[in-house]
């Protein structure tokens, strides 16, 4: 195996190994060591691709963005929420994405809370997804607060319902987001469903 397809290797198997600690174990009690070990590589061969635990971590963020853009460039994406349909493909697009990566999701708001420097990062990367979608609400007349507030709002709402996924199924939650959005959104409750 050529140096750079061993390294690249080496690096996926570290990342795969601090998801599935992270889900099992939480991010404050996986130690470099056990990521190491749960990927059969040496302590070493860590340090030559992260600098910290913070920065693989950082690699899993840009994950879940690459991911949430994947979802933004399909050819249903709608970018009117006066639209139930819109509002709907994204709250199930959101819950792909919070299912898919659920060990990041739990292991970015644990290392927020102990590491400053890391909760300036999330919020720099929240901005980030709030300046995509912040021309999805230019179509409502009477937003109930300004476009940072309500997206804050949306977000903080989607992710408190993604830690009880597991618990609710899928299908439920994004139709009780979608309704209780677009009634928020829109001051008026969602029409009916066509079948």
């Amino acid at each position: 195996m050529k140096r750079a397809a061993q390294a690249a290797d080496t690096r996926a198997a570290l990342i795969e190994a601090a998801k599935r600690l992270f889900a099992t174990r939480g991010y404050l009690n996986t130690k470099i060591t056990d990521i190491t070990a749960e990927a059969g590589r040496s302590a070493g061969s860590f340090y030559n691709h992260f600098a910290g635990k913070e920065e693989l971590l950082e690699a899993l963020l840009a994950e879940v963005g690459a991911a949430g853009d994947r979802e933004a460039s399909s050819a249903e994406h709608k970018a009117d929420f006066t639209d139930p349909e819109a509002i709907r493909r994204h709250v199930a697009g959101y819950a792909r994405v919070y299912r898919e990566h659920a060990a990041t999701m739990l292991a970015l708001h644990q290392a927020a809370l102990v590491d400053e420097d890391f909760a300036r990062t999330l919020r720099a990367w929240r901005r980030t997804q709030f300046d995509d979608l912040r021309d999805h609400l230019a179509h409502i007349p009477d937003l109930p607060a300004s476009p940072t507030v309500t997206l804050t709002l949306l977000a903080s709402m989607f992710d408190s319902l993604g830690q009880l996924w597991p618990d609710i199924p899928e299908e439920e939650a994004v139709e009780v987001i979608t309704r209780f959005a677009y009634r928020a959104l829109n001051g008026r409750d969602l029409p009916a469903r066509r079948p």
